[in-house]
């Protein structure tokens, strides 16, 4: 298993060893006892989330408040996504920055997105299944998002605007310069 910062080092791509022959494969997608030692902080996942989209939904940008806020671990069972992480901690060194990276059922690459980070994804296949663990309960009170197509952030989201099929929820998305609903830099929300 391979971690690898991101251009915003608190993001996180894990590569799992496959270790594969003529019957298929085997790799371990999840090691918390390596992950905590590569970020140096301690991480209790719980609750498994997935979802199965065609292609061209768009879901994010989303992601939940303290006390609620959470760290995600994501991947591809199946198909292909573009994932993203938008930092959303005022006074970072990162804030209104994004990664993105391809996620596929074929490089089993996975993306650490921790607390004060909006995350979304654009399904790339058809019959795409997107798994994630989070570690704080989801609270529909304290669910907030970030407008997927603001100008400001200039996410590229591969497919145009036409091809993208959102949820009547994120059709109605602040931008980014319009929400009071951000977190701090350097405040530990993980204490």
């Amino acid at each position: 298993m391979t971690f690898i910062r991101t251009e915003i080092p608190d993001v996180v791509i894990i590569e799992p060893t496959v270790h594969g022959d003529a019957r298929g494969y085997f790799i371990e997608t999840f090691r918390q006892d390596k992950l905590e030692h590569f970020l140096g902080y301690k991480i209790n996942f719980c609750q498994d989330n997935e979802s199965k989209s065609s292609k061209g939904v768009l879901r994010g940008l989303h992601y939940q408040l303290h006390p609620s806020a959470q760290t995600k671990l994501v991947r591809v069972i199946q198909g292909k996504v573009l994932d993203v992480a938008v930092d959303i901690r005022k006074n970072s060194p990162t804030f209104g920055q994004y990664v993105a990276v391809e996620l596929s059922s074929k490089n089993k690459k996975q993306l650490l997105i921790p607390r004060g980070f909006a995350h979304g994804f654009v399904v790339l296949e058809d019959d795409t299944i997107f798994a994630y663990k989070v570690d704080n309960y989801y609270s529909p009170e304290n669910d907030k998002g970030i407008a997927f197509d603001d100008e400001h952030l200039n996410i590229d989201w591969i497919l145009t605007h036409d091809e993208i099929k959102l949820s009547e929820k994120d059709t109605k998305q602040p931008k980014l310069n319009e929400t009071n609903y951000l977190f701090e830099y350097g405040v530990d929300y993980y204490a």
